[in-house]
Formats: structure tokens, C-alpha cells, sequence
């Protein structure tokens, strides 16, 4: 089992930046890799940006790409999402979740944290 809980989420105005964290418990981090995913009003939840167990390998989605970096620290069990130029678009609740293989798919991930909300204003 593994428990994550996001954070950072917020208020900011287009062009801004935001960085969400994510804080993963119970089994061996660098085991699993690490996924964003987002769900905006009446919406399903998306697929935003994965990262491998170690790191090496990242993979985002077309909408985000260039924009948002994803990043771990295995040492400290965290996962990050840093956001830049944010767009209205980007507005949702950002999930953080945990995967046995490195995966685009919702599906793939057993393991979800609570949310965070993003709001971005324009």
C-alpha cells in the first residue's frame, strides 16, 4: 500500500506559476513510478505528466509539454510539478498517483492521492 498526499495547490493569475508536491508513505518509493493527472469541472480526470522509478525517463502531456516539469526525490519520498505560464485551461483538482510500471494511463495507477485544487484566473 501507498499513501500520498498532495500539496501546493492555489489561486494564481494567467502567465503565474505554481509548484505541487506530492509526499508518498508506505512502501519503497523508487519502486514505483509517479504520475500527475488532473480533473477539471465535468470533465474526466487526464493524464498530465509520469515519471519513472529512478527518474530517468518523463513523458507529459501535449498540453502541458514545455510548460510544466515533473521531478522526484527519492531521498525524501516527494514527487514535484512545477507549473509555468499557467493558462485558465490548466484550472482543475491535480491528483498525484503511484504506479508498479512507468504508464500514460489512468488505469495503470492503483495508488491516488486526495487532490489539490489549481485555480488559475484570467
Amino acid at each position: 500500500q501507498v499513501q500520498l498526499v498532495e500539496s501546493g495547490g492555489g489561486l494564481v493569475q494567467a502567465g503565474g506559476s505554481l509548484r505541487l508536491s506530492c509526499a508518498a508513505s508506505g512502501r519503497t518509493f523508487s519502486n514505483y513510478a509517479m504520475g500527475w493527472f488532473r480533473q477539471a469541472p465535468g470533465k474526466e480526470r487526464e493524464f498530465v505528466a509520469t515519471i519513472s522509478g529512478i527518474g530517468r525517463s518523463t513523458s507529459y502531456a501535449d498540453s502541458v509539454k514545455g510548460r510544466f516539469t515533473i521531478s522526484r526525490d527519492n531521498a525524501k519520498n516527494t514527487v514535484n510539478l512545477q507549473m509555468n505560464s499557467l493558462k485558465p485551461e490548466d484550472t482543475a483538482v491535480y491528483y498525484c498517483a503511484a504506479a508498479r510500471r512507468y504508464s500514460t494511463t489512468r488505469g495503470e495507477y492503483p495508488y491516488w492521492g486526495q487532490g489539490t485544487q489549481v485555480t488559475v484566473s484570467s
